[in-house]
């Protein structure tokens, strides 16, 4: 029998009649859509009726069966066809409107990789994957931001890379409610909720919540240190490494900035300052495209996308993603205060709340408060105090509802949710969730002390 085709502006009967016997165990375990499933299974049983009577037929009679038969089954499978998707994966259950692109899907569940790359070997389900994949090696990048003028492999990552300029982050932390421009960073974010490491060391058993960091701590072991320092014991896997760290035993600088004479014991250390010079910035945020000079500061940059914050405090079990962060957090807890201001000697845990108040001495207070005349040095200042007045509370509690004038008390207020006590007393361990009441506290201390000395 002829294969019937006609072809129209929504679809192809080819599409149902073409099937060959084969494809019609595979076709049997699709699961149809429901009404359409009965018009489809029809068609098929009509041409298995034809087939069975076509030898018995005439020449012509056949050719004015297979006329009536190709008007008749136009509109029933225009109908299930050309109207919508029929054709649905009995696995993942997505939908096709044509055969041929579902016997492509399949590929995925079953496995198949018919497309390898001749320069790596990779193998790949889809001629378009591969397609795409021949870009890493030719260089071809194009898809380019009109914004930025970043350029692109493939048109998916500049519709993510879209996402810094519009803002959007689509997917979301049911828990904390934070934000991502793509969900393999909100997969990522959700492992400090859940606790899962799925990344384990074959060799020592240590965990890991992302990969590229277990692959960082491998090198730990495969690497052997064959180079001893003498005088300090420590070990190197290069002999070029152990040189530049015996400069540091000697006291030499022998690698020196031409531009501004700064010397260096290590010609790494050298070439890393140049950069200040040049403005070169080698390390570039595959997700962002923000680039750095250094690769460590593209190393803490990534943990904004990932979510991931290494550091956390012993004592009240907050996480950062610097070290330097906690090291500052720690201030709460020990009462450490190092920057002190030199006019009226109240004391900071950071220099840059040392500087902002310093400000405080040297600024003039030119905007002022025509309700209460209350002045200020910023006129954001004077903004945020106005809400006292006409009584705006924009920060509102997700929790309760309560709403305030400032984010900075919307913040103290959620510990009262969170159970979080952040500021504990050194003498008695009493923890606190505001600085204010530790204060309160401290002084009972005080009246203490002074009554055991009367």
């Amino acid at each position: 029998m002829a294969v019937i085709k006609e072809e129209t502006e929504d679809f192809r009967i080819e599409e149902v009649f073409s099937l060959k016997p084969e494809d019609f165990e595979e076709l049997t375990a699709l699961d149809l859509t429901s009404v359409k499933e009965n018009e489809v299974l029809n068609e098929m049983e009509e041409k298995d009726q034809y087939e069975n009577h076509h030898d018995f037929t005439t020449e012509e009679k056949s050719f004015n069966c297979s006329q009536t038969k190709k008007t008749s089954s136009r509109k029933r499978v225009k109908k299930a066809i050309g109207t919508g998707s029929c054709l649905t994966c009995f696995q993942c259950g997505k939908l096709f409107t044509q055969h041929g692109n579902l016997k492509a899907h399949m590929k995925i569940h079953k496995g198949e990789k018919p497309y390898t790359c001749q320069q790596c070997g990779k193998r790949f389900n889809l001629k378009l994957n591969l397609s795409q994949h021949l870009r890493v090696h030719t260089g071809e990048r194009p898809f380019t931001c009109q914004q930025c003028g970043v350029r692109f492999t493939q048109k998916g990552s500049l519709n993510t890379h879209m996402r810094i300029h519009t803002g959007e982050k689509p997917y979301s932390c049911p828990q904390c409610g934070k934000s991502f421009d793509q969900h393999g960073n909100l997969k990522v974010h959700m492992r400090i909720h859940t606790g899962e490491k799925p990344f384990t060391c074959q060799q020592c058993g240590i965990s890991f919540t992302q990969k590229v960091v277990l692959n960082k701590h491998i090198k730990i072991h495969t690497r052997k240190k064959l180079y001893t320092c003498h005088q300090c014991g420590k070990s190197f896997d290069q002999n070029e490494k152990l040189e530049e760290h015996m400069t540091i035993h000697v006291g030499e600088n022998p690698f020196t900035c031409q531009q501004c004479g700064v010397s260096f014991t290590q010609k790494g250390s050298l070439n890393t300052h140049m950069r200040i010079h040049t403005g070169e910035k080698p390390y570039s945020c595959p997700q962002c495209g923000k680039s750095f000079d250094q690769h460590g500061n593209l190393k803490v940059h990534m943990r904004i996308h990932t979510g991931e914050k290494p550091y956390s405090c012993p004592q009240c079990g907050k996480s950062f993603d610097q070290h330097g962060n906690l090291k500052v957090h720690m201030r709460i807890h020990t009462g450490e205060k190092p920057y002190s201001c030199q006019q009226c000697g109240v004391s900071f845990t950071q220099k840059v709340v040392l500087n902002k108040h310093i400000k405080i001495h040297t600024r003039k207070k030119l905007y002022t408060c025509h309700q209460c005349g209350k002045s200020f040095d910023q006129n954001e200042k004077l903004e945020e105090h106005m809400r006292i007045h006409v009584g705006e509370n924009p920060f509102t509690c997700q929790q309760c509802g309560v709403s305030f004038t400032q984010k900075g008390i919307l913040n103290r207020h959620t510990k009262i949710h969170t159970g979080e006590k952040p500021f504990t007393c050194q003498k008695c361990g009493k923890s606190f969730n505001q600085k204010e009441i530790l204060n309160r506290h401290m002084r009972m201390h005080t009246r203490e002390k002074e009554f055991q000395s009367t």
